[in-house]
Protein backbone atom coordinates (compact mmCIF):
# COMPACT_ATOMS: atom_id res chain seq x y z
CA UNK A 1 0.00 0.00 0.00
CA UNK A 2 2.53 2.48 -0.92
CA UNK A 3 2.11 5.78 -2.85
CA UNK A 4 4.81 7.05 -5.19
CA UNK A 5 5.29 10.23 -3.55
CA UNK A 6 5.66 9.75 0.31
CA UNK A 7 6.81 11.81 2.94
CA UNK A 8 8.84 10.49 5.15
CA UNK A 9 9.17 6.95 3.12
CA UNK A 10 12.17 5.74 1.64
CA UNK A 11 11.94 3.35 -1.17
CA UNK A 12 13.35 -0.08 -0.50
CA UNK A 13 17.41 0.24 -1.51
CA UNK A 14 17.33 3.56 -2.31
CA UNK A 15 19.52 6.04 0.37
CA UNK A 16 19.27 9.79 0.46
CA UNK A 17 21.93 11.88 -1.74
CA UNK A 18 24.96 13.44 0.05
CA UNK A 19 24.67 17.14 0.38
CA UNK A 20 27.63 18.90 0.81
CA UNK A 21 29.23 19.94 4.30
CA UNK A 22 25.98 17.80 6.10
CA UNK A 23 26.38 14.70 7.59
CA UNK A 24 24.11 11.93 6.79
CA UNK A 25 21.22 12.92 9.47
CA UNK A 26 17.54 12.14 10.28
CA UNK A 27 16.66 15.10 9.20
CA UNK A 28 17.69 14.14 5.46
CA UNK A 29 16.02 10.63 6.59
CA UNK A 30 13.14 11.36 3.67
CA UNK A 31 13.75 10.93 -0.06
CA UNK A 32 11.74 10.86 -3.41
CA UNK A 33 12.38 9.33 -6.69
CA UNK A 34 12.43 12.52 -9.24
CA UNK A 35 9.81 12.39 -12.21
CA UNK A 36 9.03 14.21 -15.25
CA UNK A 37 5.32 14.12 -14.56
CA UNK A 38 3.39 14.64 -11.83
CA UNK A 39 3.26 11.35 -9.41
CA UNK A 40 -0.40 9.78 -9.54
CA UNK A 41 -2.63 10.90 -6.47
CA UNK A 42 -3.78 7.95 -4.24
CA UNK A 43 -7.75 8.33 -5.63
CA UNK A 44 -6.14 7.29 -8.90
CA UNK A 45 -4.42 4.13 -8.08
CA UNK A 46 -4.17 1.00 -5.54
CA UNK A 47 -1.18 0.24 -4.39
CA UNK A 48 0.18 -1.38 -7.16
CA UNK A 49 -0.54 1.52 -10.04
CA UNK A 50 -2.94 -0.17 -11.41
CA UNK A 51 -6.74 1.70 -11.50
CA UNK A 52 -8.72 1.33 -8.16
CA UNK A 53 -12.18 -0.85 -9.39
CA UNK A 54 -15.45 -0.24 -7.62
CA UNK A 55 -15.46 -4.37 -6.51
CA UNK A 56 -12.04 -4.14 -5.48
CA UNK A 57 -10.96 -7.14 -2.80
CA UNK A 58 -10.57 -5.91 0.86
CA UNK A 59 -6.66 -4.83 1.62
CA UNK A 60 -5.23 -5.54 4.87
CA UNK A 61 -2.84 -4.12 7.05
CA UNK A 62 -1.17 -5.23 10.57
CA UNK A 63 0.97 -3.14 12.58
CA UNK A 64 2.91 -5.64 15.03
CA UNK A 65 6.11 -4.89 17.19
CA UNK A 66 7.91 -4.62 20.27
CA UNK A 67 5.11 -3.52 23.60
CA UNK A 68 5.01 0.35 23.65
CA UNK A 69 6.77 1.48 20.05
CA UNK A 70 3.65 3.10 19.47
CA UNK A 71 1.69 0.65 16.86
CA UNK A 72 -1.45 1.34 18.03
CA UNK A 73 -0.38 5.20 17.34
CA UNK A 74 0.61 3.70 13.69
CA UNK A 75 -2.69 2.20 12.98
CA UNK A 76 -5.03 4.76 13.91
CA UNK A 77 -3.19 7.66 11.72
CA UNK A 78 -2.59 5.33 8.89
CA UNK A 79 -6.67 4.17 9.15
CA UNK A 80 -7.25 8.41 9.19
CA UNK A 81 -4.87 8.82 6.23
CA UNK A 82 -7.00 6.75 4.28
CA UNK A 83 -10.32 8.03 5.68
CA UNK A 84 -8.91 11.28 4.44
CA UNK A 85 -8.41 9.88 1.12
CA UNK A 86 -11.52 9.09 0.61
CA UNK A 87 -11.58 5.16 1.66
CA UNK A 88 -14.09 3.41 3.81
CA UNK A 89 -11.79 2.12 6.58
CA UNK A 90 -11.91 0.14 9.37
CA UNK A 91 -9.32 0.19 12.28
CA UNK A 92 -9.64 -3.13 14.45
CA UNK A 93 -7.80 -3.23 18.06
CA UNK A 94 -6.68 -6.74 18.45
CA UNK A 95 -4.55 -5.78 21.26
CA UNK A 96 -5.82 -7.07 25.08
CA UNK A 97 -4.98 -3.49 26.55
CA UNK A 98 -6.68 -1.59 24.03
CA UNK A 99 -5.48 1.85 23.68
CA UNK A 100 -7.54 2.97 20.31
CA UNK A 101 -10.01 5.36 22.49
CA UNK A 102 -7.02 6.78 23.55
CA UNK A 103 -5.98 8.06 20.62
CA UNK A 104 -9.23 8.69 19.11
CA UNK A 105 -10.04 10.22 22.16
CA UNK A 106 -13.84 8.54 21.25
CA UNK A 107 -15.67 5.55 22.97
CA UNK A 108 -14.72 2.26 20.69
CA UNK A 109 -17.13 -0.13 21.16
CA UNK A 110 -17.02 -3.80 20.14
CA UNK A 111 -18.75 -3.55 16.93
CA UNK A 112 -17.31 -0.76 14.11
CA UNK A 113 -18.05 2.74 15.76
CA UNK A 114 -17.98 5.91 13.45
CA UNK A 115 -14.87 7.88 14.33
CA UNK A 116 -15.03 10.73 11.47
CA UNK A 117 -16.49 10.29 7.32
CA UNK A 118 -15.19 6.91 6.30
CA UNK A 119 -13.32 5.67 9.12
CA UNK A 120 -14.34 3.56 11.75
CA UNK A 121 -13.14 1.54 14.67
CA UNK A 122 -13.43 -1.48 17.04
CA UNK A 123 -11.96 -3.25 19.70
CA UNK A 124 -11.99 -6.75 19.71
CA UNK A 125 -14.13 -8.58 22.77
CA UNK A 126 -12.00 -11.54 23.47
CA UNK A 127 -15.29 -13.75 25.11
CA UNK A 128 -17.26 -13.09 21.70
CA UNK A 129 -14.55 -14.51 19.68
CA UNK A 130 -13.74 -17.61 21.95
CA UNK A 131 -17.37 -18.23 22.77
CA UNK A 132 -17.87 -18.74 18.58
CA UNK A 133 -15.45 -21.77 18.76
CA UNK A 134 -16.30 -23.47 21.71
CA UNK A 135 -19.82 -23.77 20.91
CA UNK A 136 -18.60 -26.17 17.99
CA UNK A 137 -17.13 -28.34 20.86
CA UNK A 138 -20.00 -28.22 22.69
CA UNK A 139 -22.00 -29.40 19.83
CA UNK A 140 -19.87 -32.13 19.16
CA UNK A 141 -20.25 -33.23 23.31
CA UNK A 142 -23.59 -33.71 22.00
CA UNK A 143 -22.98 -35.98 19.60
CA UNK A 144 -20.58 -37.85 21.90
CA UNK A 145 -23.60 -37.93 24.27
CA UNK A 146 -25.81 -39.77 21.87
CA UNK A 147 -23.42 -42.87 21.87
CA UNK A 148 -23.10 -43.44 25.33
CA UNK A 149 -19.92 -40.61 26.03
CA UNK A 150 -20.84 -37.83 28.20
CA UNK A 151 -18.45 -34.86 28.69
CA UNK A 152 -19.04 -32.21 31.51
CA UNK A 153 -19.03 -28.24 30.39
CA UNK A 154 -15.39 -28.36 32.13
CA UNK A 155 -14.15 -31.32 29.65
CA UNK A 156 -15.65 -29.36 26.81
CA UNK A 157 -13.67 -26.44 27.91
CA UNK A 158 -10.78 -28.36 28.35
CA UNK A 159 -10.86 -30.16 25.36
CA UNK A 160 -11.28 -26.85 23.35
CA UNK A 161 -8.00 -24.59 24.95
CA UNK A 162 -5.88 -27.77 24.69
CA UNK A 163 -6.34 -28.02 21.07
CA UNK A 164 -7.88 -24.96 19.66
CA UNK A 165 -6.13 -21.89 21.50
CA UNK A 166 -2.63 -20.65 22.69
CA UNK A 167 -4.89 -17.67 24.19
CA UNK A 168 -8.55 -16.46 24.10
CA UNK A 169 -6.71 -13.32 23.22
CA UNK A 170 -5.41 -15.22 19.88
CA UNK A 171 -8.30 -16.39 18.97
CA UNK A 172 -10.85 -13.42 19.52
CA UNK A 173 -8.14 -11.63 16.96
CA UNK A 174 -8.18 -14.22 14.69
CA UNK A 175 -12.21 -14.37 14.75
CA UNK A 176 -12.18 -10.70 14.16
CA UNK A 177 -9.69 -11.27 10.99
CA UNK A 178 -12.59 -13.75 9.81
CA UNK A 179 -15.30 -11.55 10.02
CA UNK A 180 -13.98 -8.96 7.86
CA UNK A 181 -12.31 -11.26 5.49
CA UNK A 182 -15.44 -12.04 3.35
CA UNK A 183 -17.08 -8.84 4.27
CA UNK A 184 -17.30 -5.92 1.21
CA UNK A 185 -18.38 -3.00 3.98
CA UNK A 186 -14.47 -1.96 3.57
CA UNK A 187 -11.87 -1.08 1.40
CA UNK A 188 -9.08 -1.18 4.21
CA UNK A 189 -9.35 -3.18 7.58
CA UNK A 190 -6.13 -1.86 9.68
CA UNK A 191 -5.47 -3.98 12.88
CA UNK A 192 -3.45 -2.87 15.84
CA UNK A 193 -1.93 -6.46 16.66
CA UNK A 194 -0.88 -7.36 19.97
CA UNK A 195 3.22 -7.44 20.92
CA UNK A 196 5.12 -9.66 19.53
CA UNK A 197 4.65 -12.96 20.56
CA UNK A 198 0.98 -12.53 20.87
CA UNK A 199 1.37 -11.90 17.03
CA UNK A 200 3.24 -14.87 16.29
CA UNK A 201 0.54 -17.06 17.92
CA UNK A 202 -1.97 -15.33 16.00
CA UNK A 203 0.08 -15.84 12.86
CA UNK A 204 -0.08 -19.85 13.83
CA UNK A 205 -3.00 -20.25 15.26
CA UNK A 206 -5.09 -20.53 11.19
CA UNK A 207 -2.99 -23.78 10.78
CA UNK A 208 -3.52 -24.57 14.88
CA UNK A 209 -7.34 -24.72 14.71
CA UNK A 210 -7.37 -26.19 10.71
CA UNK A 211 -5.89 -29.47 12.73
CA UNK A 212 -7.92 -29.40 15.39
CA UNK A 213 -11.10 -29.05 13.38
CA UNK A 214 -9.92 -31.49 10.94
CA UNK A 215 -9.32 -34.16 14.01
CA UNK A 216 -12.50 -33.12 15.71
CA UNK A 217 -14.28 -33.91 12.37
CA UNK A 218 -12.29 -37.19 12.67
CA UNK A 219 -13.55 -37.84 15.22
CA UNK A 220 -17.00 -36.85 15.26
CA UNK A 221 -17.32 -38.93 11.99
CA UNK A 222 -16.71 -42.05 14.08
CA UNK A 223 -19.11 -41.20 16.23
CA UNK A 224 -21.72 -40.84 13.40
CA UNK A 225 -20.82 -43.86 12.13
CA UNK A 226 -21.12 -45.29 15.51
CA UNK A 227 -24.63 -43.56 16.47
CA UNK A 228 -26.06 -44.86 12.60
CA UNK A 229 -25.07 -48.43 13.23
CA UNK A 230 -27.05 -48.14 16.50
CA UNK A 231 -30.32 -46.68 15.15
CA UNK A 232 -29.76 -49.58 12.43
CA UNK A 233 -29.99 -52.61 14.80
CA UNK A 234 -32.92 -50.65 16.32
CA UNK A 235 -35.29 -49.00 13.86
CA UNK A 236 -34.01 -51.07 10.76
CA UNK A 237 -34.25 -49.33 7.03
CA UNK A 238 -36.36 -46.48 9.32
CA UNK A 239 -33.26 -45.28 10.63
CA UNK A 240 -32.16 -43.90 7.44
CA UNK A 241 -35.36 -41.61 7.50
CA UNK A 242 -34.61 -40.19 10.89
CA UNK A 243 -31.63 -38.42 10.55
CA UNK A 244 -29.58 -36.63 13.56
CA UNK A 245 -30.97 -33.95 15.74
CA UNK A 246 -29.64 -30.92 14.77
CA UNK A 247 -28.10 -31.22 11.95
CA UNK A 248 -28.64 -27.65 9.91
CA UNK A 249 -25.35 -27.52 8.18
CA UNK A 250 -21.82 -28.52 8.49
CA UNK A 251 -20.29 -25.91 10.97
CA UNK A 252 -17.13 -27.81 11.47
CA UNK A 253 -16.31 -27.47 8.07
CA UNK A 254 -16.97 -24.16 7.08
CA UNK A 255 -14.81 -22.75 9.88
CA UNK A 256 -12.02 -25.13 8.75
CA UNK A 257 -12.54 -23.41 5.30
CA UNK A 258 -12.53 -20.13 6.60
CA UNK A 259 -9.29 -20.93 8.77
CA UNK A 260 -7.96 -21.70 5.46
CA UNK A 261 -8.64 -18.83 3.78
CA UNK A 262 -7.25 -16.55 6.39
CA UNK A 263 -4.15 -18.15 6.51
CA UNK A 264 -3.87 -17.58 2.52
CA UNK A 265 -4.72 -14.65 2.85
CA UNK A 266 -2.06 -13.80 5.56
CA UNK A 267 0.28 -14.99 3.20
CA UNK A 268 -1.10 -13.01 -0.06
CA UNK A 269 0.89 -9.85 -0.75
CA UNK A 270 -1.81 -8.48 -3.55
CA UNK A 271 -4.17 -7.80 -0.39
CA UNK A 272 -1.73 -8.00 3.09
CA UNK A 273 1.14 -6.07 4.36
CA UNK A 274 2.72 -6.54 7.79
CA UNK A 275 4.30 -3.37 8.88
CA UNK A 276 6.83 -3.47 11.85
CA UNK A 277 7.06 -0.54 14.35
CA UNK A 278 10.21 -0.08 16.50
CA UNK A 279 11.73 2.95 18.22
CA UNK A 280 15.46 3.66 17.89
CA UNK A 281 16.34 1.03 20.52
CA UNK A 282 19.12 -1.57 20.33
CA UNK A 283 16.70 -4.22 21.96
CA UNK A 284 14.05 -2.83 19.54
CA UNK A 285 16.20 -3.38 16.92
CA UNK A 286 16.79 -6.92 17.95
CA UNK A 287 13.18 -7.60 18.68
CA UNK A 288 12.41 -6.54 15.13
CA UNK A 289 15.05 -8.93 13.41
CA UNK A 290 13.80 -11.61 15.34
CA UNK A 291 9.97 -10.75 14.30
CA UNK A 292 11.02 -10.05 10.70
CA UNK A 293 12.27 -13.66 10.97
CA UNK A 294 9.21 -14.99 11.94
CA UNK A 295 7.14 -13.10 9.66
CA UNK A 296 9.17 -14.60 7.03
CA UNK A 297 8.52 -18.18 8.18
CA UNK A 298 4.98 -18.07 8.21
CA UNK A 299 5.35 -16.82 4.72
CA UNK A 300 3.27 -13.40 5.73
CA UNK A 301 4.50 -10.27 3.47
CA UNK A 302 6.11 -7.81 5.05
CA UNK A 303 8.17 -5.14 3.46
CA UNK A 304 7.99 -1.90 5.86
CA UNK A 305 9.36 -0.40 8.81
CA UNK A 306 8.46 2.66 10.75
CA UNK A 307 10.81 4.17 13.40
CA UNK A 308 8.81 5.80 15.55
CA UNK A 309 9.36 8.56 18.30
CA UNK A 310 12.80 9.49 16.42
CA UNK A 311 14.35 12.70 18.44
CA UNK A 312 14.89 15.15 15.22
CA UNK A 313 14.23 18.87 16.00
CA UNK A 314 16.26 19.58 19.21
CA UNK A 315 17.81 22.94 21.03
CA UNK A 316 21.41 22.62 20.30
CA UNK A 317 22.24 24.32 23.49
CA UNK A 318 20.93 21.02 25.22
CA UNK A 319 24.18 19.03 25.31
CA UNK A 320 22.20 15.58 26.43
CA UNK A 321 19.61 16.33 23.79
CA UNK A 322 22.41 16.24 21.32
CA UNK A 323 23.77 13.00 22.40
CA UNK A 324 19.89 11.37 22.48
CA UNK A 325 19.91 13.06 19.22
CA UNK A 326 23.52 11.85 17.73
CA UNK A 327 22.27 7.92 19.27
CA UNK A 328 19.01 7.97 17.43
CA UNK A 329 20.88 9.01 14.01
CA UNK A 330 23.02 5.57 15.11
CA UNK A 331 19.79 3.48 15.79
CA UNK A 332 18.72 4.69 12.38
CA UNK A 333 21.72 4.13 10.38
CA UNK A 334 21.94 0.53 12.14
CA UNK A 335 18.30 -0.23 11.03
CA UNK A 336 19.11 0.94 7.16
CA UNK A 337 22.18 -0.89 7.18
CA UNK A 338 20.68 -4.60 8.62
CA UNK A 339 17.20 -4.14 6.94
CA UNK A 340 18.11 -2.39 3.57
CA UNK A 341 15.63 -4.38 1.59
CA UNK A 342 12.52 -2.67 3.63
CA UNK A 343 10.73 0.51 2.86
CA UNK A 344 11.82 3.00 5.78
CA UNK A 345 9.69 5.39 7.54
CA UNK A 346 10.71 7.88 10.31
CA UNK A 347 8.72 9.36 12.78
CA UNK A 348 9.84 12.35 14.60
CA UNK A 349 9.55 12.34 18.60
CA UNK A 350 6.14 13.97 19.83
CA UNK A 351 6.01 15.74 22.59
CA UNK A 352 2.99 14.67 24.80
CA UNK A 353 0.78 12.24 24.13
CA UNK A 354 -0.35 11.33 21.02
CA UNK A 355 -3.73 12.00 21.36
CA UNK A 356 -7.15 12.77 19.09
CA UNK A 357 -7.71 13.00 15.67
CA UNK A 358 -5.05 16.61 14.97
CA UNK A 359 -2.42 15.20 16.67
CA UNK A 360 -3.14 11.60 14.63
CA UNK A 361 -2.96 14.37 11.52
CA UNK A 362 1.09 14.79 12.28
CA UNK A 363 1.61 11.26 12.70
CA UNK A 364 -0.58 10.50 9.50
CA UNK A 365 1.39 12.77 7.40
CA UNK A 366 4.54 10.44 7.69
CA UNK A 367 2.87 7.41 7.07
CA UNK A 368 2.48 5.60 3.80
CA UNK A 369 -1.09 4.73 2.42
Amino acid sequence: MRSANLTGVRPRGVFPPPVPGVSHSIANATHSVPSDRPPPTFSDLNRFGAPLLSDAVTEYVLYGGKGGVGKTTCTAATGLKLARAGRETLVVSTDPAHSLADSFEQDVRTEPTEITENLFATEVDPERGVERYRQLFAALSEELREVGIRLDPEDVDSLFAAGAAPGSDEVAALDAFVEYVDSDRFEYVIFDTAPTGHTLRLLDLPSVVSETIETAMGVRGQVRRMADSARSMVFGPAAYAMGRSGEDGDEFEAVKTRMERVRELLRDPSCTEFRVVLIPKAMAIAETDRLLDSLADFSVPADSLVVNRVLDDIDESCDRCRRQRDTHERRVAEVEERFPDFDLTTIPAIEGEVHGLDALEAVADRLAL
